[in-house]
């Protein structure tokens, strides 16, 4: 009896350090069990001190390249990554409309963790037109999300607030607890004290949650958002709900953290190790 391959087709960027990107998603999909394709978006040239440049593809050329697989096989799940302007956003947006009832995790890749925004504010605009309306989840960053309120993240009503496209959202890497949501512990206690907290909120079910992780010290981080959100989706393809989705992410990027900080990897941001059950103990 032939197999069922649970696919997550993948809109994004690539770079060529393979730790960031299209190919950190494909990584974490691969990892998680499920099956990764993909359209890109842009080409990065980067190395682990710095992006250098960014070339985009023509629109057309990635909205054929995500028709193409889309309209002849499906997927379980979709999941977005930079998707650098307005037009693009728009276009994706508009394609994506023709799968209604395939989940969609969306992934606004608008901010570096260091607080530099990445795409035009009307490229940040278009997200919240057309594009945010047909997610399942969006995974922000704190410095994302905040752009997006237009102001500081500081409670949940706020947190709240960036589920109003219908949308389940988790906030990655807060400082601190969210008053009025349940603490789901996330690997143990740290033994620096440090820790960092994701939060979560579901609208159709009211669920509230901050997910507490101990603080991990290292550099080798790049593409960590990247990582996170692709296993959400392949955990949502091979059949989790979103809040269980997000839950087993949760385990996984922190073990990939842990894992990646075992590793050299040039001077300054590495990557996680997606694959760490596959590495020698």
């Amino acid at each position: 009896m032939r197999k069922k391959l649970y696919k997550v087709f993948l809109i994004a960027g690539s770079e060529p350090l393979g730790s960031a990107g299209i190919q950190a998603d494909i990584k974490a999909v691969s990892a998680c069990g499920a099956y990764a394709a993909g359209a890109l978006t842009t080409i990065v040239d980067e190395d682990t001190h710095k992006v250098k440049s960014v070339f985009t593809l023509p629109v057309e050329s990635v909205v054929g390249q995500a028709s193409s697989f889309l309209g002849d096989l499906g997927a379980e799940c979709i999941k977005t990554g930079m998707l650098y302007s307005k037009e693009l956003v728009t276009a994706i947006a508009s394609l994506l409309k023709e799968y209604p009832s395939i989940p969609k995790v969306i992934d606004p890749v608008m901010v570096a963790s260091s607080g530099f925004q990445l795409i035009k504010d009307d490229a940040v605009k278009a997200y919240m037109d057309c594009l945010f309306e047909q997610a399942s989840i969006i995974t922000p960053n704190r410095h994302e999300a905040e752009l997006l309120l237009g102001h500081k993240l500081g409670n949940l009503e706020e947190l709240k607030a960036l589920s109003r496209w219908g949308n389940t959202v988790v906030v990655k890497s807060m400082d601190r607890h969210c008053e009025g949501t349940d603490a789901i512990s996330i690997m143990g206690s740290a033994s620096s004290g440090k820790y960092l907290y994701d939060w979560f909120y579901d609208p159709a079910s009211g669920k509230a949650v901050s997910f507490v992780k101990p603080f991990v010290d290292t550099n080798n981080l790049n593409g960590t958002g990247d990582t996170f959100a692709s296993a959400i989706a392949a955990y949502i393809a091979l059949g989790s709900g979103v809040a269980e989705a997000v839950s087993r992410a949760e385990v996984f990027i922190y073990e990939a953290l842990c894992r990646g900080r075992e590793y050299v990897f040039g001077d300054f941001y590495g990557p996680v190790m997606p694959f760490y059950s596959n590495f020698n103990q």
